[in-house]
């Protein structure tokens, strides 16, 4: 009996997590990527500067992957691609704005010139292998995002990629509503649905509420505006860039990425920023305050972003003065909420006047809430529903939601990243499990701080090192100098000399006993002072600093 067709779902990011969006679509020997995105380290990640997808699966069978098609521009959709390309080079599919911005992402990596792009258009079918695939626009916060129909023998998987129902959109392109509910009609095998905010009842607001915010903000302050924002929520750049024009305020603009997403939108013409309206910031300085408005990076308190260094008196090129009025155009990333708080509390002490209170209207989410949730379960009606991009709270939520709304519990599925879902046209299951997980990027090094490095460097913030150096004598094994001890990060040796002697006669006597067993060996020495002096610190301080060992030999 001939087994039936099967179409596999492949999560290898964003279940269980905000970020790192991932999705493989598997039809016998060909396999489609939707959306490759990175995410920010967790604070225990010490270093590690950002998080992207394990693509162990994909490099193991690199010769059934037909292409990558991506939902839209933001970070946590595209930015691994530039890590991805150089190991799968598959043509990659997107709208014009989402190229756009990949574009100077892979130039940054000279990738350029390596990587095929496909621009596609909204209502668009293509063919990608046995897939055909169809580009549907949604509202976000970003222009050009678009949801996802994969056409395939066993039926239709929608993705419904980043989206809200935004009744007024910036930009004024709606929510392709009647091409949902075709598709709907015709009859969707799997639904996977943006679940990151399934936790808020009612709508989401209409970005075009956050002008009317900025409206006021412009109109009434009197000093100099910094407006901190994603820098890919062009839609928010857009509507500063408008007030500050209408109230006669030149924009100056902080921060790589402010720069490049502003360059890029405005070239293509998804930015319209009145001729003159745009300045340097060595213009701006000469100007009075109520002349300047300043786009800048940093609303998510990122360490090394244009508003953190200017809230601690370390950016080059602005100070934060008295009669600022800083705008925080942005709800903190869950993880985020201590960053952003300590660079209000900075602000504050500088004398400048902080919003970033979600009531104030001055920041509105790109995702939808339970209502639109509802909305897009109606309008597609799946025969079976996966819920999509969210912590694993997120997912349970919004899976209940889709009981709530007659989806059949069997019908539902919950993944992890990692596990296959298996669907024939009547029938779905967890087939199994591939290689998932996070792959760290510091600097120029992919994948190559693992566990135990992050080990090492957690306790090296905890508790420090202590490096202990002597000189042997080859011939007899007599000590010819030290050991003297070097401590970084465990005490300060000038106010520990007492522990610090104790220590080193602990060493002397490790040092005694291995020429007393007659042991040689380099590795037993220094394994017999390591574990000396980690029992002795440990009685007098409580604390376990790294230990290193270096015996050098005359």
């Amino acid at each position: 009996m001939a087994r039936d067709p099967k179409l596999s779902l492949i999560p290898l990011g964003g279940l269980g997590e905000i970020g790192k969006n991932m999705m493989v679509v598997r039809y016998g020997e060909n396999l489609l990527i939707i959306d490759s995105g990175l995410m920010f380290p967790e604070e225990e990640m010490l270093g590690i500067d950002i998080v992207i997808p394990d693509i162990t699966y994909l490099l193991e069978n690199k010769d059934m992957v037909r292409g990558i098609v991506l939902t839209h521009g933001h970070e946590d959709h595209i930015g691994a691609l530039p890590y991805v390309l150089r190991q799968l080079n598959v043509p990659v599919y997107g709208t014009k704005l989402t190229l756009g911005l990949l574009q100077g992402k892979l130039r940054e990596q000279n990738l350029i010139n390596d990587v095929v792009l496909n621009m596609v258009k909204v209502r668009e079918t293509i063919s990608i292998g046995p897939f055909k695939v169809e580009f549907i626009r949604v509202s976000h916060s970003i222009p050009d995002a678009v949801a996802i129909a994969i056409h395939t023998p066993i039926g239709t998987v929608v993705h419904t990629g980043d989206f809200k129902i935004d009744q007024t959109p910036v930009d004024g392109e709606i929510t392709d509503f009647y091409r949902f509910a075709q598709l709907g009609e015709k009859g969707v095998l799997v639904l996977l649905s943006d679940s990151t905010n399934v936790e808020r009842p009612g709508y989401t607001e209409s970005e075009r509420r956050v002008g009317f915010a900025f409206d006021e903000t412009f109109r009434t302050v009197t000093g100099r505006i910094i407006v901190a924002s994603f820098a890919s929520n062009v839609h928010r750049l857009q509507q500063v860039i408008s007030n500050a024009y209408k109230y006669g305020r030149k924009v100056a603009v902080v921060g790589r990425s402010m720069v490049n997403v502003v360059n890029v939108a405005s070239e293509l013409g998804y930015l319209h920023i009145p001729e003159g309206t745009l300045i340097e910031l060595d213009e701006a300085k000469t100007l009075a305050p109520e002349q300047v408005a300043i786009l800048t990076t940093g609303s998510q308190g990122e360490p090394m972003s244009a508003l953190t260094r200017m809230a601690s008196s370390d950016h080059r090129q602005v100070e934060i003065l008295p009669g600022d009025t800083i705008v925080i155009s942005a709800t903190p990333i869950p993880g985020n909420e201590k960053l952003v708080s300590r660079i209000i509390d900075q602000l504050f002490k500088k004398g400048a006047h902080v919003i970033y209170e979600t009531f104030s209207g001055i920041h509105a989410s790109g995702h939808p809430s339970q209502e639109e949730l509802k909305l897009m379960i109606n309008l597609i009606r799946p025969k079976f529903f996966v819920p999509v991009h969210g912590e694993y709270r997120m997912l349970i939520k919004h899976a209940e939601l889709a009981r709530d709304m007659g989806i059949p519990s069997d019908r539902i599925f919950v993944a992890e990243n990692g596990q296959v879902l298996d669907f024939t046209r009547k029938s779905g299951r967890v087939a199994g499990r591939v290689t998932a997980g996070k792959v760290l990027v510091d600097g120029l090094g992919v994948g190559d701080v693992g566990n135990i490095v992050l080990r090492d460097r957690k306790q090296l913030s905890q508790d420090g090192i202590l490096i202990v150096v002597v000189t042997i004598n080859r011939e007899n094994g007599l000590v010819v100098a030290g050991p003297d001890i070097v401590s970084r990060g465990f005490v300060y040796v000038r106010e520990s000399e007492a522990l610090m002697d104790d220590a080193k006669y602990r060493v002397k006597c490790a040092l005694d006993k291995c020429f007393e067993r007659n042991i040689t060996e380099w590795a037993a020495i220094k394994s017999h002072v390591r574990d000396a002096l980690v029992k002795f610190l440990y009685e007098r301080t409580r604390r376990r600093p790294m230990i290193l060992p270096i015996i050098m030999e005359v």
